[in-house]
């Protein structure tokens, strides 16, 4: 596809996208220059990014199981694009979790499947340093094997200045307690002239750089992430692209690069500070797949949001160089928070019905994308672990429902209907026979 539209193609970005295929580092300003196409040049872009992610990572589609677990809505740094945080003394609606509930969460994933937890919360003043160390020595006192993907920099940078000790003695005291890997959350865009807007009081873009570069350090990997579609502009997507880019270089710690849209619907970025409302759809998929073909070979794992973007655009977004789904979550409120209304739940089975329709294979993979199962036949696919749900039919769907159980219909048919409805006992097949006339 990128060959043929090479002809319709502006001669400075088919250079650059050529580049970019033959193994050629973008620059910053390179990137930002395709941060702003449109028309032939942006499907270019999109067809040359597909090819760069099926050169990096072939035709499979990964996902993991997990679950997310927020142990504390209380927070007071004052982010200006969360809907999720309240106050202590907001007793309706604060909420902070017991080592049993979070525990009882972690069964349930189990029970699921999981192989994550995936957890965070809101800056608590109220904690110490030692509140992470426990509930890390909670769960896998219960779950060994559980992997614990926890701790935004935030929250690390909130610990480590209550513990008062040097920064990687506290990263080696929580990993000791059994932390496996950091979501690195908390980056928005890395530029303080963005973030001083979004956020004042949050960690600063040097504090988030030395406190992952010092989990790096200590071998405790990291994913990157981006918050974008409200008021940065291509150059700062640019230099945060740039800067993740350098620091894996160095490191090697990061396992993936995880864009972030900004949900706009319920916070003060939007309704009184008058940012944008969040990313057009061809923002999305241009910031995808710049992405691949900016932070390649240093990263290869370029993961779609399903959360924020919704499995139809999810879908599209792994034709445009993203090569991993993501996370089950099994609940999720940040983002509904702030008004995503994509759900909180991706069953395995629903992820592979999703990757089969584009025509990839699904591969079930570890936090540190580690193969689980790969299923390359639909009918070895294993049953659901998801709890049945008891669901209220109506209309059509509940006479279905009566007719396979026997019973008979609510309906009053009269006319030619009526002889030919089914009677008590009618099967299902006499049932879809019915539906089909009537098509």
């Amino acid at each position: 596809m990128f060959r043929q539209l090479q002809d319709a193609v502006s001669r400075d970005v088919r250079d650059l996208l050529e580049g970019a295929l033959d193994g050629r580092e973008l620059s910053a300003a390179e990137a930002e220059r395709l941060l702003t196409v449109h028309g032939a040049d942006f499907h270019a872009l999109i067809a040359a990014a597909d090819l760069a992610r099926r050169e990096d990572c072939g035709d499979d589609v990964s996902y993991v199981v997990c679950r997310n677990i927020n142990f504390t809505n209380v927070c007071y740094v004052g982010c200006s694009f969360c809907g999720f945080a309240r106050h202590k003394d907001d007793t309706a609606e604060a909420f902070d979790r017991s080592h049993a509930e979070i525990l009882e969460k972690c069964r349930d994933a189990i029970e699921r499947g999981a192989t994550e937890v995936c957890i965070q919360g809101g800056i608590h003043p109220n904690k110490t340093h030692e509140h992470y160390r426990d509930i890390l020595r909670a769960i896998k006192a219960v779950y060994p094997d559980l992997h614990i993907h926890a701790y935004s920099p935030e929250e690390i940078d909130f610990g480590h200045r209550k513990s008062g000790w040097k920064l990687e003695e506290y990263l080696q005291y929580l990993v000791d307690a059994g932390l496996g890997t950091m979501p690195g959350t908390a980056a928005e865009i890395l530029d303080d002239e963005i973030r001083n807007i979004l956020s004042p009081n949050k960690l600063k873009t040097a504090r988030w750089v030395e406190i992952i570069k010092a989990a790096h350090g200590i071998g405790l990997r990291s994913t990157s992430t981006l918050m974008y579609g409200h008021i940065e502009e291509p150059r700062h997507i640019a230099a945060h692209l740039d800067l993740i880019r350098e620091i894996q270089k160095e490191t090697g710690g990061f396992t993936e690069f995880v864009p972030l849209g900004f949900i706009h619907e319920r916070n003060l970025l939007f309704n009184l500070l008058g940012s944008r409302p969040g990313p057009s759809m061809e923002e999305d998929l241009r910031i995808i797949a710049v992405a691949r073909l900016f932070l390649r070979p240093h990263i290869t794992n370029i993961q779609v949001s399903w959360v924020k973007m919704g499995h139809k655009l999810g879908q599209m977004a792994l034709c445009a160089g993203a090569n991993d789904f993501g996370g089950t979550l099994m609940e999720e409120s940040i983002s509904r928070e702030s008004g995503s209304d994509h759900g909180e739940n991706t069953p395995p089975e629903e992820f592979r019905r999703l990757i089969r329709e584009i025509g990839r294979v699904p591969v079930e993979r570890t936090t540190l994308y580690q193969v689980v199962q790969r299923f390359e036949d639909p009918a070895l696919d294993p049953p659901s672990r998801e709890p049945k749900a008891d669901v209220d039919l109506s209309g059509p769907a509940r006479w279905r429902k009566q007719l396979e159980r026997g019973g008979r219909s609510p309906v009053e048919l009269t006319g030619p209907a009526a002889s030919a409805a089914p009677r008590g006992g009618a099967t299902t097949e006499a049932a879809t026979g019915i539906a089909a006339a009537g098509a």
